[in-house]
């Protein structure tokens, strides 16, 4: 596992910009995580796309991020929608670009079909300066997450379309990361109080910190 202070600055350089969508400051270039009604911001050297609904694979969210040596990583039935310098991952499957690390993981639900485990969706663990962060995707709490070994996890709180609140703390204390931040509210489904909810649960188990928006 990485060191504290390793964690504490790829933390400082995360930007939460609402929903499932990070910024992650890099000086080779930002990484963003499914960019979604976002107002613009610095061109991004990597885009991960976890799947094709329209909350995660915004073809105009990211081209107002976009530029010649972007790359995007995603599924197949988002690679199909977007353009560019795309890069396709089956759950499992890993590559590197920019210097950065991206390993592609599974995401799906367990007792609702929004996100049927057939489609082979994804979260990413992506390892920045020995950093392994870890952006679950829309998901439910499965099993492959007793496996995962990050840092960071990233993991929706609001239920409906993913875990709830208490769902995701079961996940959060099976995955045993250094720190753990809620998303996957605020927009659509789910609001501040489904990631207070999961912070007070957590105290003394794991720690959480809820980001600001950003955006």
């Amino acid at each position: 596992m990485a060191d504290q202070a390793a964690i504490d600055k790829v933390v400082k350089d995360l930007h939460w910009l609402g929903h499932d969508c990070f910024r992650l400051e890099r000086p080779q270039g930002p990484i963003y995580f499914d960019p979604y009604e976002i107002k613009g911001g610095p061109q991004a050297s990597l885009i991960l796309v976890s799947h094709d609904h329209f909350d995660h694979c915004s073809a105009d969210d990211l081209a107002k991020i976009s530029g010649p040596d972007t790359v995007i990583v995603t599924e197949p039935d988002s690679a199909a929608k977007l353009s560019g310098d795309v890069r396709v991952l089956k759950p499992g499957q890993s590559l590197e670009v920019a210097g950065v690390q991206v390993v592609a993981v599974p995401a799906y639900n367990l007792n609702k079909d929004f996100h049927p485990r057939a489609k082979k969706w994804l979260g990413f663990i992506v390892t920045v300066d020995g950093v392994r962060l870890y952006h679950a995707g829309d998901t439910d709490y499965i099993p492959e997450m007793d496996q995962l070994r990050v840092d960071v996890a990233l993991l929706p709180v609001s239920g409906t379309y993913v875990m709830t609140a208490a769902e995701a703390v079961a996940a959060a204390q099976a995955i045993g990361p250094q720190l753990a931040i809620p998303m996957h509210y605020g927009a659509i489904v789910g609001d501040l109080n489904d990631a207070q909810q999961f912070a007070k649960a957590l105290e003394g188990l794991v720690p959480v910190r809820i980001l600001p928006k950003e955006n």
